[in-house]
């Protein structure tokens, strides 16, 4: 296998261009998937508070399955990422193959769950008998969903880890156009199709998912049906294979369901503030997560580069080098996220008109924070991400975790239960967790083990 990046690492290595080749399907790809809950919220939100409710109460439930299959998935992506550099055939089988199994098994565990404890759940959280009973009905037809997202976002993963992020891409081009034409017909009865109402959004998503799936998977049989005459497995054998893959991706996974958990958790928290300062901390939540993908992607992008160096056993002067490119792009990303909260913040009379003045107030009052927190949050999202690459998920899980478990969320209790402070105090947490990090981030990769990582194993 000789088809490696696009540079030649011998040299000068890969640049930053490299970085943005890979960065910016792969961003586009992460606002469609965000974007496609918003949109099918615009599409129900006639229809009333009770399929509103219906469809959040059952995502919410179908989206911690869907938050565990694309945490693998992101560990899937690294591991692919160090096979591709290291151009050993059987070692990309064995991560493709690993990694399809395991992301399927969470996926059948993961509709199993919902459909043996989601109905007493539903009916339990639920503020109505009428609101339970939709949301069962979208979570039976949403499995379908699940298990289509458990196939594709391992083959996704597996294009990424070989530097072709605009495969990824192709998918959802496809899938969103699909997901909206048939949740609307399928909501409100058009041409001739039944009004299935909240069943019809998941009817709409589970279609455009399992069309994205089978072009992907037609796509991977095209690219890499090769690996099928492949013989043998990494580690002698599939257990073992499949055994050390999983024991790779467990620190991964942990540190995204970690965050999640957590996130959750301080959301829990919000509820009991002012109802002005929760609107506004509940309003800023989706803008940090689609803007924040601008950088986000970069930094991962970056990853999957040096999990292909490594691998290929480059020498650490071009690590370096690529690595202080990737490192001022990733500023330049922060600096057009930032500027995206800028524009948000003084047009907010615009976008949020029928807000009440004081949430806008408090909205307004989270720009320093939000300016801000972007470089350091880049800059040690390009360490986490070199040092997984290198193999190191152990060390950037423990970073993470005591983080948010040890600091974000205990400080996010009291500051909100005991001191009753204003929301700006409270998004400051999230800019403070990030100045803890710092240290234990940049001191790991300035000592520079991560260029001697033997990652082939």
């Amino acid at each position: 296998m000789t088809d490696h990046s696009p540079s030649d690492p011998a040299s000068s290595g890969p640049g930053a261009r490299d970085v943005f080749a890979l960065a910016w399907p792969m961003t586009l790809k992460a606002l469609f998937l965000h974007g496609t809950i918003v949109i099918d919220g615009l599409l129900l939100s006639p229809l009333g508070e009770e399929a509103l409710a219906a469809m959040g109460l059952a995502t919410a439930l179908g989206g911690i399955a869907l938050g565990v299959i694309f945490a693998f998935s992101h560990a899937m992506q690294i591991r692919t990422a160090q096979a591709y550099g290291v151009g050993d055939r059987v070692f990309l089988k064995s991560a493709l193959v690993s990694g399809g199994v395991l992301s399927l098994g969470i996926g059948v565990i993961g509709v199993l769950a919902i459909n043996l404890a989601a109905g007493p759940l539903v009916a339990r959280l639920a503020p109505s008998a009428v609101v339970a009973s939709q949301a069962q009905t979208y979570l039976a037809i949403f499995s379908i969903v699940i298990l289509g997202e458990a196939i594709g976002q391992g083959i996704a993963s597996f294009f990424n880890g070989c530097g072709q992020t605009k495969l990824p891409l192709y998918g959802y081009l496809i899938s969103v156009p699909v997901n909206v034409l048939t949740t609307v017909a399928l909501v409100h009865g058009l041409w001739g199709l039944p009004a299935l109402g909240v069943a019809g959004a998941a009817t709409g998503s589970a279609l455009a998912i399992s069309l994205q799936t089978a072009f992907w998977c037609v796509l991977a049989a095209r690219r890499y049906g090769y690996l099928r005459r492949v013989e043998g497995w990494r580690n002698g054998a599939f257990g073992p294979t499949i055994r050390r893959h999983l024991g790779f991706s467990l620190p991964i996974a942990a540190t995204f369901v970690s965050a999640t958990v957590a996130t959750h958790v301080c959301s829990l928290f919000y509820a009991k503030l002012p109802l002005n300062a929760f609107a506004a901390l509940t309003l800023i939540a989706p803008w940090n997560l689609l803007a924040g993908q601008v950088s986000m992607q970069w930094t991962q992008a970056t990853g999957i580069l040096v999990a292909q160096l490594i691998g290929r056993r480059t020498p650490p002067e071009v690590l370096d080098r690529f690595l202080s490119r990737a490192w001022a792009g990733a500023f330049v990303a922060a600096a057009v996220v930032a500027a995206v909260f800028l524009v948000m913040c003084f047009s907010l009379d615009l976008i949020y008109p029928d807000l009440e003045p004081e949430t806008r107030a408090i909205l307004f009052g989270f720009l320093p924070i939000l300016l801000i927190i972007q470089f350091p949050r880049a800059t040690n999202a390009i360490c986490g991400n070199t040092l997984r690459a290198a193999g190191d998920t152990v060390y950037v899980m423990h970073i993470f975790v005591w983080s948010q478990w040890a600091f974000r969320v205990p400080a996010t209790a009291l500051f909100v239960l005991y001191f009753e402070l204003p929301a700006f105090w409270i998004l400051s947490l999230f800019l403070w967790e990030e100045v803890l990090k710092f240290p234990a981030f940049h001191g790991r990769l300035w000592r520079g083990d991560w260029k001697r990582s033997d990652v082939s194993s």
